[in-house]
C-alpha cells in the first residue's frame, strides 16, 4: 500500500490521512466509544467529551481497507467518521485524532495517560 500524509505530501496518489472537511482546531466533539475497547474502559464509560487540534484525519474512504486486520476502530464522532483506533494484541497502542493531552492544560489527568502508564508498568521487568 502506498499510503501517505496529505500534509507532509500534498500530491500523494492515496492520502491515507487527509484534509478534515471541517478542521477541529481549538473544537470539543462528543465520541462514541466502542464497547469492551481499551478507549472504553480507560473512561469508564461509553461516551467522552475531548478537545482537538488539527486539521487532518483518517481520509474515509481509504481507511476502510485498515479495518481487515487488527487495527479497529474504537472511537465515532456523531457524524460516524472514526476518531481513535486500537491495534488488537498490543499491550497498549491506542491512535486519537483527539488530544487527550489537552485535559493536562485543565489539570486532569488524562485516562489514556494513566492507562498508557499503567501498561508500561505491567510489562517492565
Amino acid at each position: 500500500m502506498d499510503a501517505d500524509h496529505a500534509e507532509t505530501n500534498p500530491g500523494s496518489a492515496m492520502p491515507l490521512i487527509a484534509p478534515l472537511a471541517c478542521a477541529l482546531v481549538e473544537a470539543s466533539q462528543e465520541l462514541m466509544l466502542v464497547p469492551g475497547s481499551r478507549l472504553e474502559r480507560s473512561y469508564g464509560q461509553s461516551r467522552i467529551q475531548e478537545g482537538y487540534h488539527c486539521s487532518y484525519g483518517l481520509h474515509s474512504v481509504l481507511a476502510v481497507r485498515l479495518w481487515d486486520g487488527l487495527l479497529k476502530p474504537v472511537a465515532h464522532d456523531g457524524a460516524g467518521e472514526v476518531r481513535a483506533v486500537e491495534l488488537a494484541g498490543h499491550p497498549f497502542f491506542v491512535a486519537t485524532l483527539f488530544q487527550p493531552d489537552r485535559r493536562a492544560l485543565r489539570g486532569e489527568l488524562p485516562p489514556l495517560v494513566r492507562e498508557f502508564v499503567s501498561a508500561a508498568h505491567a510489562v517492565l521487568p
